[in-house]
Formats: C-alpha cells, structure tokens, sequence
C-alpha cells in the first residue's frame, strides 16, 4: 500500500429551509491540527472512522465514499466491471459524457443537476452520514446560455466538504460563492475549452482555497501540464501515480495542494 506521509492541518449562513439540517460547510470551522496519511487503497476495502475515499474513475467521473455511502459523480451508467450499485448519483447534461438517461433503477437516489430550461433544480439530500447539496450554474447550450444547466454538487460526510465542479462554464458569483461555502476538496475541470479556460478556471481555484483539488476533464497530458504549470506558484503538487486518496479532516495538507489522480475505472481484486 502505498502511504505519502504528510503535515496535516485543517481548516461550514445556516439554511434557509426550516427543515433542512444546516450546512457544516456554509460557516467557519475551528481548527484543529493532527497527522494523517494520503494513500493508495481499494474501493472495497474498509474506511478509517472520519475518513472519506475519492476515485477518479473516468473523466469527470468519482466514486466518493463517505459516512457509509458510495456516491458517483456525473455518473454515465459505467464504472467498470463490477457488481456494484451506488447509493447515489449525480449527472450533468452538457454532454453525455456526463450522464445517463437509464440509470440502473435499483440506485436509491439520482440527482441531475438540472431542471426545465433555464430553471434550474435544487437538491438537498439528507441521508445522515452523507448530505448532498447543489448550487447551480449555467452552462452554453446550442450556441446561446442555459441558465441553471449545470450543477457544482456538494457533499458533506465526516467532517468533510466536498465539492465537485461539474462541467463549468464560467467564474461563479459571489451568491455562488456564498452558496458553496467552504470546500475542502475540490474536483476541477482543467481541460481548457470546453468548460472553462485555463485562466479562468484558476482564478476559481485560488479564490476557493480548497485544501486538496483534483484536475478532472482533461483529455491530454500537455493540457493537464500547463494547468499544474500555472498553479504551481500558488499551489503544491503532487503527483502519487494512483487513482484512489482517502482524506479526513486531520489529513488535509496545510498549503493548499493539487493531487494528480490516474483514472481508473473500478475493477475487483484490486
């Protein structure tokens, strides 16, 4: 098993709805510092209590398991060949590279991250270990703009927020902002074009501070390369060679860093 040793610190406006249980990631959490591992390990195998484990499956596909839940992000109806039913998915309809219209109907909870045109869709799903919330975005749609058409879905287990960007077409607002709250992990869209442009895109990342951020959505080497060139200023790198990290609030880096994830999708006996 691969273990990279690091120093560790960590860093959630209540709800609105009366009865919604309020976001720990919309308010300021204390900070308590400790010392926890990064590493290599096996969708199947157990989780460290506090403990959240991140695969980077495909694209702008992840495997976030957390609080006794399995959720999929932009979730196309593959994550490999296994048997394996997630409790949750989620879906951005840019391109079908990002969803499915059949997901398997034994998932408990799909969650798109849109509506009607131009109205957008909220979602605030409560399961006890894991909350799944969504801030909404808009996306190009058919030479024009879909207000609301994407989705940055938020997920909130141990401790943890969360965040994944979707298929991004622009710098949020401060409402946006505001919204999405504290993220300690991120998962970003670097390819450079068909979301947002590289220097866009970075000004996303330096303004949110995530402790971790994951690039996602690159199709090439060379793209992915001149985002981590870019960033390298402001942000560590590191580079592990595996698909797979599990993080807690403990094992947050203290200088916000970048973590090259290999995708993979989920096979057995791994």
């Amino acid at each position: 098993m691969i273990r990279l040793l690091l120093v560790m610190l960590v860093l959630g406006l209540p709800a609105t709805a009366q009865d919604r249980r309020p976001s720990h990631c919309i308010a300021l959490a204390d900070a308590t510092p400790g010392l926890d591992y990064l590493h290599k390990a096996g969708f199947r195998d157990p989780l460290p209590e506090f403990t959240a484990r991140i695969r980077y499956i495909a694209h702008a596909s992840f495997l976030i398991q957390a609080g006794g839940f399995n959720a999929v992000t932009d979730f196309t109806g593959f994550v490999g060949n296994v048997d394996f039913i997630p409790d949750i998915v989620t879906m951005n309809h840019a391109h079908s590279t990002h969803w499915t219209a059949n997901p398997d109907p034994a998932i408990p909870h799909v969650l798109p991250g849109w509506g009607d045109f131009g109205q957008g869709i909220d979602h605030h799903l409560d399961l006890g270990g894991m909350l799944v919330r969504n801030v909404p975005t808009d996306i190009r749609s058919g030479g024009g703009v879909e207000p609301k058409g994407n989705s940055i879905f938020v997920f909130e287990a141990e401790g943890l927020c969360i965040a994944h960007l979707g298929h991004l077409h622009h710098e949020p607002s401060d409402d946006q902002y505001a919204a999405l709250g504290r993220m300690d992990v991120v998962m970003a869209p670097v390819d450079g074009g068909f979301t947002m442009n590289i220097e866009n895109m970075m000004n996303v990342l330096r303004r949110v501070r995530a402790s971790v951020v994951i690039p996602m959505h690159w199709f090439t080497d060379s793209t992915l390369e001149r985002f981590l060139a870019g960033m390298e200023g402001d942000f560590a790198i590191l580079r592990p060679g595996v698909s797979e990290i599990e993080v807690s609030l403990r094992s947050l880096p203290d200088r916000p860093t970048i973590i090259v994830l290999r995708p993979a999708y989920l096979r057995e006996g791994e």
